[in-house]
């Protein structure tokens, strides 16, 4: 009999590999009736900084299982279970003339390449940007102080803008749609605790290689890549799609998977002067905030064991208000970096690599703006707002993509810094101390 356990709770110094004991202990039964224990889900109570807490959820099967007398007591909660499986979408009945195209290689393009390549439908995917092997160069010289390139740098690329920001794969649903992604980045280089993590992260320092293992799989199935291919139009033929137009040249095809993200505002604009329909939505916009990684370390971690044990401290922050203002993408341990898809505009992203080793902790502070607050109807004006905010950015630092910082004390109460002033910062181009209310 399967059984799945939830609200399992242990000390977060009790390690994975003992978890069989403990559960044998919990339910007071031989530990050699325990069969086929597996983490479906890992997550952490900080509530109690001074007794921090893992909460699992397990599948596992018991020998001559009294599931009546599991059903009560213990701490635990135990049922019987199936594992939900997952459904196989059912391909059409009719060969297509050509191979599917995929436009983006970000983490949407190359799921999607990766599960029709597997599928046999060896999919052409074409990217604007560079292999990972020809982005690292750019977006070092970039850091250094060096040219914006408009095909070539953080966002666009082999692994989109993914690739060098992060890699979390936090999503708010689960199912076995979800557990099928994270197992292709097991697949493809990921630790295998990515599966069951509440909050799975790959690292930046990681992210190149395992993009390229998706790539190398995709091209052993029989699908391609086109780097340094930019899509530049739609063609349609009897209401049906025939192609599309690159800056290669034109690709026949009836299928096509637009996995463009969210930075490729040139191609949105084509996509709506093509005349498909186009629907204005949400966003979230704000500021990024940077502290000290000790800082956050000493705020949730009551017992200095627990920084040795589980490295840097993250965390989470939601205010309520006439709009609620929350945290987004923490990076703990990780430095502030660039995110411009266009020339002379400024905004920022975050990232950190697997071992979260900066000095510095940061994360996103943003609201969110619904699409009556854009102040038009038109289907990007929310992209017309992203803009109007990245160009002051860009001119409030003389644009040369340096940082506008501030004190979070200073930006509260609306006082001006010092233009001199020196805050430090791991934003490696360099940052220049403004008054972020001119934004």
């Amino acid at each position: 009999m399967l059984l799945r356990i939830t609200n399992l709770r242990t000390p977060v110094e009790l390690p994975e590999h003992e978890l069989p004991g403990e559960v044998a202990n919990r339910l007071d039964v031989p530990l050699a009736d325990l069969q086929g224990l597996k983490i479906l889900r890992k997550s952490m109570d900080a509530r109690n900084r001074f007794r921090l807490e893992y909460v699992y959820s397990l599948s596992l099967t018991i020998a001559d299982a009294d599931i009546d007398r599991f059903r009560h007591g213990y701490g635990i909660d135990v049922a019987e279970w199936e594992a939900p499986g997952f459904e196989q979408p059912v391909p059409g009945d009719q060969p297509l003339p050509h191979r599917p195209v995929i436009v983006g290689s970000g983490p949407a393009g190359l799921l999607a390449g990766y599960f029709l390549a597997l599928e046999g439908y060896r999919p052409l995917i074409i990217e604007r940007g560079q292999a990972v092997k020809e982005r690292v160069p750019a977006i070092r010289k970039f850091d250094s102080g060096g040219e914006h390139d408009n095909e070539n740098n953080y966002l666009f690329g082999e692994g989109g803008a993914g690739c060098f920001s992060d890699g979390k794969l936090t999503c708010r649903i689960t199912g076995p749609d979800v557990d099928w992604v994270l197992q292709s980045f097991v697949d493809c280089g990921g630790r295998s605790s990515l599966i069951y993590e509440h909050r799975p992260h790959l690292g930046s320092n990681k992210l190149p290689m395992i993009c390229r293992n998706y790539r190398r799989k995709i091209e052993e199935l029989g699908g391609e890549y086109r780097f340094g291919c930019r899509m530049e139009g739609m063609r349609f033929e009897d209401g049906r799609l025939a192609g599309i137009e690159t800056s290669s040249g034109f690709i026949p095809t009836s299928v096509c998977v637009l996995a463009i993200g969210h930075s490729a505002r040139d191609t949105y604009e084509m996509l709506l002067e093509t005349g498909l329909p186009l629907q204005q939505k949400a966003f979230q916009l704000g500021l990024r905030i940077e502290q000290p990684q000790e800082v956050v370390n000493a705020r949730k971690y009551g017992r200095d064991e627990y920084l040795t044990l589980l490295g840097a401290a993250d965390y989470s922050i939601v205010a309520k208000g006439q709009k609620d203002l929350f945290t987004f993408c923490m990076c703990a341990g990780g430095v502030v970096i660039p995110s411009v898809s266009e020339p002379n505009m400024y905004c920022s992203n975050g990232m950190s690599n697997s071992r979260h080793d900066s000095t510095f902790a940061n994360s996103g502070l943003v609201v969110t703006l619904e699409p009556h607050e854009f102040g038009s109807s038109h289907p990007l004006a929310g992209v017309h707002v992203q803009r109007q905010y990245e160009s002051l950015a860009f001119q409030l630092t003389g644009g040369d993509y340096k940082a506008p910082v501030q004190r979070a004390s200073d930006f509260l109460a609306n006082r001006t810094p010092s233009p001199n002033e020196h805050l430090p910062s791991s934003y490696e181009r360099g940052t220049s101390a403004r008054n972020l209310s001119a934004v």
